[in-house]
């Protein structure tokens, strides 16, 4: 058991029911009361049996009756919806993953017409990805959708930022400065929504009030500002990634995003380790490019749960044609999960990795080394910042 904590003496009327070498406590029972504890992450994937002991827990003990289903979770939050913002318009953050996909086509069958969304091009978002995403939701959900290029003004607050912390919080606070400011252009708006997820805040938020438990800031939850003129509605705050593709396929959304691969909020402003500049940018959206090209064209895609690449803040010394080269390491990984809360490495084929990494290299310039990372969460998070 990998936590520095642990509880050390067990309460009167209890007894142990599982022990490991490292946690003598593991598993505690009191039969009399029907109280359990554990000492461990039943939840994740990477706990044995850990779905069953939810199953005994809830069906067997609690005798609790198996009700949940998508339509009724869709009808509920559409009513939620309904209750909170009335006569109100509503802004939201559009980024065209699934999450604000799916916040929008939630919310625009609540209301419909009082909604606006608006998408935020902070030129670090994958290449061509906006102006895709841009035209499905104009032209084939018919929704209210207004594009703001704010990539200069995102790149000059990030400039000389190396931070992840601080690049999350400015991405964060950018992010609500331009919505407040769109909301003044039209009249009765109140709120913004946007699609954070029950692991953002997991991720985002300290259980226990310590600072150093917080993981990172989630640009959409711990990166917001603390003072806000519009309230937030976040319809998903408590459903998981697989939760919210299975609530897309029933609104309709199309595969491309609704089985897209996650994506971070702060774009490529995390997958650039370091300061950030137009360069780099370029340079790496040609490789994250070809390296998601590539993965479909190999069907992989569908079988990874999220792929990209990074941009590493070292250049090394490479050899091409007679010439010497200097340039900079690009970083490639790809994971399987469930939910995003642990993942695995996923094993990508000898074969696919000397083709792509020869890819990059030969089409790519400003890169001449290729790693790819073979790191598991824990102790790594998906993303590097």
């Amino acid at each position: 058991m990998s936590h520095e904590d642990a509880v050390v003496k067990i309460p009167k009327k209890f007894r142990v029911i599982a022990s490991t070498k490292e946690s003598k406590f593991t598993i505690i029972e009191n039969n009399k009361d029907k109280i359990y504890g554990v000492q461990f992450h039943p939840e994740v994937t990477h706990t044995r049996n850990g779905k069953q002991i939810f199953k005994n827990f809830l069906f067997t003990i609690c005798k609790i009756k198996k009700k949940w289903n998508i339509v009724s979770q869709k009808k509920r939050l559409v009513r939620e919806i309904k209750e909170i913002v009335r006569q109100e318009k509503v802004i939201c953050a559009l980024s065209g993953g699934v999450d604000s996909s799916v916040v929008a086509l939630l919310i625009n069958k609540a209301i419909k017409k009082n909604l606006i969304c608006i998408m935020v091009d902070t030129g670090l978002m994958r290449k061509d990805e906006f102006k895709f995403t841009y035209k499905i939701f104009k032209n084939k959900y018919k929704l209210n959708v207004k594009l703001i290029d704010a990539s200069k003004i995102f790149l000059n607050k990030l400039k000389n930022i190396s931070n992840p912390e601080k690049k999350r919080k400015i991405i964060g606070n950018l992010f609500i400065k331009i919505f407040e400011k769109e909301s003044k252009k039209y009249t009765k708006i109140k709120y913004l929504a946007q699609g954070t997820l029950y692991p953002d805040i997991i991720e985002s938020k300290s259980s226990t009030g310590s600072k150093t438990s917080k993981i990172k800031s989630h640009h959409n939850v711990g990166g917001l500002p603390k003072k806000m003129n519009l309230k937030l509605i976040e319809p998903l705050k408590e459903f998981f990634k697989d939760e919210v593709r299975v609530l897309g396929n029933s609104l309709g959304l199309i595969k491309e995003i609704n089985y897209k691969h996650p994506f971070p909020g702060p774009g490529l402003a995390i997958r650039i380790i370091g300061n950030i500049n137009s360069e780099k940018i370029k340079i790496l959206q040609a490789a994250d490019h070809l390296y998601i090209k590539e993965l479909v064209k190999n069907n992989l895609y569908d079988k990874i749960w999220q792929a990209y690449a990074a941009l590493l803040p070292i250049k090394t010394v490479g050899v091409m044609g007679d010439s010497r080269t200097y340039e900079y390491t690009c970083l490639l990984r790809a994971v399987t999960s469930e939910d995003g809360m642990t993942a695995d490495y996923f094993q990508l084929p000898k074969n696919f990795l000397d083709k792509i990494s020869n890819k990059i290299i030969n089409n790519v310039k400003g890169i001449n080394r290729v790693v790819y990372d073979i790191t598991s969460k824990p102790p790594s998070t998906i993303e590097l910042e």
